[in-house]
């Protein structure tokens, strides 16, 4: 069994930054496409940035320029630092992850979730 570990959200002003976390634990082989969803009250889950195993980035327009993705094989962890945010970035924060638990079975797994409030 497979989780991810998300940490870093939290309540930050207008302007600041937030840096978050996502650690798998489990029997993991490999860590493939790895990303960021958020959720805002009311409104679909929807796509903030992703992450190939190789480094090549994708960002949703919104956050182009403010946010930045990255990762460490090494560590299976995916991060999401976050500056100049804005009160519409308030959401919760989904890692998301396809992870090879064999040579031929790759898996989709969500983290539980990470508050994000940026206050005005």
């Amino acid at each position: 069994q497979v989780h991810l570990v998300e940490s870093g959200g939290g309540l930050v002003q207008a302007g600041g930054s937030l840096r978050l976390s996502c650690v798998p634990s489990g029997r993991i082989f490999r860590t493939n496409d790895m990303g960021w969803y958020l959720q805002a009250p009311g409104k679909q889950r929807e796509l903030v940035a992703l992450i190939t195993r190789g480094g090549s980035t994708t960002y949703a327009d919104f956050v182009k320029g403010r946010f930045t993705i990255s990762r460490d094989n090494a560590k299976n962890a995916v991060y999401l630092e976050m500056n100049s945010l804005k009160p519409e970035d308030t959401a919760v924060y989904y890692c998301n992850a396809k992870i090879q638990t064999s040579v031929i079975t790759e898996y989709d797994y969500w983290g539980q979730g990470t508050q994000v409030t940026v206050s005005s």
